[in-house]
């Protein structure tokens, strides 16, 4: 299966408690159909010290978020976009913004 949103994609938060937040992906898990996003659903996570190096406390870091939550952003309206696959002449597979038929592979 073709993977939609890619490591490095602009994307926008549809639902949650981070809608509207905007950020670029880190990485995809594609198994578990989720994808981590700069800067989106943080959480805090309590840490032991790991010996003098490390020291404990609370740390905020992103978790994954569902791949349906989240959505690519169109560069020419700004506005979140869906996508689409087609074919090319040369035969490269690209993803294409179904709205404005823009090519997001070049």
């Amino acid at each position: 299966m073709a993977a939609k949103i890619k490591k490095g994609d602009r994307v926008v938060v549809l639902t949650g408690r981070d809608k509207g937040k905007r950020g670029e992906v880190l990485r995809v898990f594609p198994t578990e159909t989720r994808a981590l996003v700069q800067g989106v659903h943080l959480v805090k996570k309590h840490e032991k010290p790991q010996g003098m190096g490390k020291p404990g406390g609370i740390t905020t870091k992103e978790a994954p978020i569902h791949l349906s939550n989240i959505a690519l952003i169109d560069p020419k309206s700004d506005k979140p976009a869906r996508v689409g696959f087609k074919t090319l002449e040369d035969g490269r597979k690209v993803r294409v913004y179904k709205a404005s038929g823009e090519v997001l592979d070049a």
